[in-house]
Parts: C-alpha cells; sequence; structure tokens
C-alpha cells in the first residue's frame, strides 16, 4: 500500500511485551482488590485506598492501551498516546480531590501528573510527524514512567498504610 508504519519493528518487540505486562500486572490489582475488598470498595471504604487502587489501575490501562495500539500497523499512536494521556490526567486529579493536605498523595499526584503531561506532549507532536521514530522512543520511556506510576500506587496499596491509619483514630462518641 506504500503506508510507512509508525512504529517500526524495533518496537514491535517491546510494545508487545509492555502491554502484556501491564494487562498482567491489571490482572493481578484486581487480585489484590478482592484480598482485602474492605478497603478499596463499598460506602465504609476509605478514600485513600480508593484513590491508590484507582491511581493504579489508570497508569496500567494508559500502558495497556497505549502498548495495544503501537502494535497495530499504520495507526497514529500519537492520537492515541494523547488521548490516554488526558484520560488519565483527568481521572488521576478526580481520584485525588478526596486526598487533600496528605504528602504522599501529593507526591504521587506530582509524579502522575507530570508523566501523563509528558505523554501529551509526545503524542501530540507524534499526532503531527507520525514517522518521527525519535518520538516514538520517548513514547516507550514514558510507559516507563506510567508503569513506575501504577507500580508504585499498587506497591503502596499492597502495604496498606493508610487502612491501619483509618483504623488508628479514636471514634467520635
Amino acid at each position: 500500500m506504500g503506508r510507512r508504519p509508525v512504529v517500526t519493528g524495533d518496537f514491535i518487540g517491546y510494545f508487545a511485551a509492555a502491554g502484556t505486562a501491564a494487562g498482567t500486572l491489571i490482572g493481578l490489582l484486581f487480585v489484590a482488590v478482592s484480598l482485602r475488598p474492605e478497603s478499596v470498595l463499598g460506602a465504609g471504604a476509605p478514600p485513600e485506598g480508593r484513590a491508590v487502587a484507582g491511581s493504579a489501575f489508570i497508569a496500567l490501562v494508559n500502558s495497556f492501551f497505549v502498548s495495544l495500539i503501537a502494535v497495530i500497523p499504520h495507526t497514529s499512536l500519537g492520537y492515541v498516546a494523547a488521548i490516554m494521556a488526558l484520560l488519565s490526567l483527568l481521572y488521576t486529579l478526580r481520584l485525588h480531590r478526596a486526598l487533600a493536605g496528605s504528602r504522599p498523595a501529593w507526591r504521587q499526584l506530582l509524579l502522575a501528573a507530570a508523566t501523563y503531561c509528558g505523554q501529551l506532549g509526545v503524542g501530540v507532536a507524534l499526532a503531527i510527524r507520525p514517522h518521527t521514530q525519535e518520538l516514538v522512543s520517548v513514547v516507550a520511556y514514558v510507559l516507563i514512567a506510567s508503569f513506575s506510576v501504577g507500580l508504585g500506587r499498587a506497591g503502596s496499596r499492597m502495604q496498606g498504610g493508610y487502612v491501619e491509619a483509618k483504623q488508628e483514630q479514636p471514634s467520635a462518641q
């Protein structure tokens, strides 16, 4: 057909492996939530638990869809990267509104926001210049940052420090 691929063979293996890893980690996150559903689900779940699990899920879903679309021949990776960055940023900000004032939450929010803003910028640049392999390379590195956001949040969720802190508060009588 004469059309050049956006993602060349050099990156196909990487994006395929990243998509597989993201899908696997999403599944493991569901297992972790099912082991301690009271910390994430239901009316009594603390907002910290929901935010931590939700933020991890968002980062992993972002990595999954960007990687999945990247392996489809002749697809504009730039548009997908930009759209997923916007959605991830919006959902992350929404989740963190309930955690105002928590220092660890602000650190994680800044890391996630920086990652998604970087992805948005690279996605827009790649949408404008779709065959620039240097930009595809940057998307690959941004996915590593997105994985670090998701794994960092999942790690803090598995430690469950916010659950113990919530239980230690004296009840108002």
